[in-house]
């Protein structure tokens, strides 16, 4: 089973409007989603879409925390999270005529004693990986993602930005940056798929097992002790980029979980990111359950 961590969870609004945005005008959004978000979640959710055994972790508050419960509940999808006393947040996605925008709250208080409290709901279900995604709250550090990858004798994978992947120090399973991630966490300019692979090559040290870098669209890499996987991306219509990176990971561990090897597996991920970002929102698309081979 794969667990997934979301210490920054939040509602994921995402408004579609015809025109560009402009100050001082009113601006008529023509329609609005509501979705369960946080890197984390969206791994379970799209794990879930995939067939893989898979437990949703983290912390909720308020009215806003309860709405995620409620709608991963009715999604299926299995959930343990921890009751805080701050509001979750919400994060607001608006797709216009010129371009995308993002506005993302920064999250309520969480204490290092609410990470002891993700740890014990780890630890009753056992899972043989943890995935530690998104940002971190006010109140928490890179010490909490290392507690979490020390505290079991789960394999850990980590998504978060480029500078807190610097600070990490425990030893993890795999991290996953894209572009910008990749640059901040090495101080190198990323120009195309050599020097990627160049970069993710020098960010494994001795922390990180192995480096899945996405690079939107020249696709994905995956570095390792073994060598280096490129898969290119696949051609669609990019209707929305929000989960994108969530679903390449995602693809990839189940691709894992179910014993393929490292190409089989990165292809099974970039299938998975394209069926995301043809999609709204985070809304779970048509996935294939991935096989030992890759994808069916």
């Amino acid at each position: 089973m794969i667990g997934t961590v979301t210490l920054n969870p939040a509602v994921d609004q995402t408004m579609r409007v015809d025109g560009p945005l402009a100050p001082d005008e009113v601006i008529r959004v023509e329609d609005a989603r509501f979705d369960p978000g946080g890197k984390g979640i969206n791994v379970s959710k799209y794990l879930t879409a995939m067939g893989t055994e898979t437990v949703a972790t983290g912390v909720l508050g308020g009215f806003v925390g309860r709405h995620v419960a409620e709608r991963l509940e009715s999604a299926g999808i299995a959930t343990a999270f921890v009751d805080i006393e701050g509001v979750t947040r919400m994060n607001t996605t608006v797709l216009a005529a010129d371009d995308e925008y993002k506005l993302n709250q920064a999250g309520p208080q969480v204490s290092p004693a609410d990470v002891d409290a993700v740890v014990e709901k780890l630890r009753t279900r056992s899972p043989g990986t943890v995935v530690v995604a998104g940002s971190l709250p006010p109140g928490l550090d890179s010490d909490a993602i290392d507690r979490l990858a020390r505290a079991g004798p789960w394999e850990t994978v980590v998504d978060v930005d480029g500078p807190l992947l610097r600070e990490l120090d425990a030893e993890f399973e795999l991290c996953k940056p894209n572009v910008t991630e990749l640059e901040a966490a090495t101080g190198r300019e990323i120009t195309g798929v050599e020097s990627a692979i160049e970069a993710a090559r020098e960010l494994r040290g001795d922390r990180f097992d192995r480096v899945l870098a996405s690079l939107g669209p020249e696709g994905a890499v995956l570095v390792s002790a073994d060598g280096v996987v490129h898969e290119p991306a696949i051609d669609c219509e990019v209707v929305d980029t929000v989960g994108a990176g969530d679903a390449l990971l995602a693809g990839v561990l189940a691709a894992t979980d179910a014993g393929a090897d490292d190409a089989d597996a990165l292809h099974a991920g970039v299938v998975s990111a394209t069926a995301a970002v043809s999609t709204q929102g985070t809304t779970l698309p048509s996935l294939p359950e991935p096989t030992a081979s890759g994808v069916d």
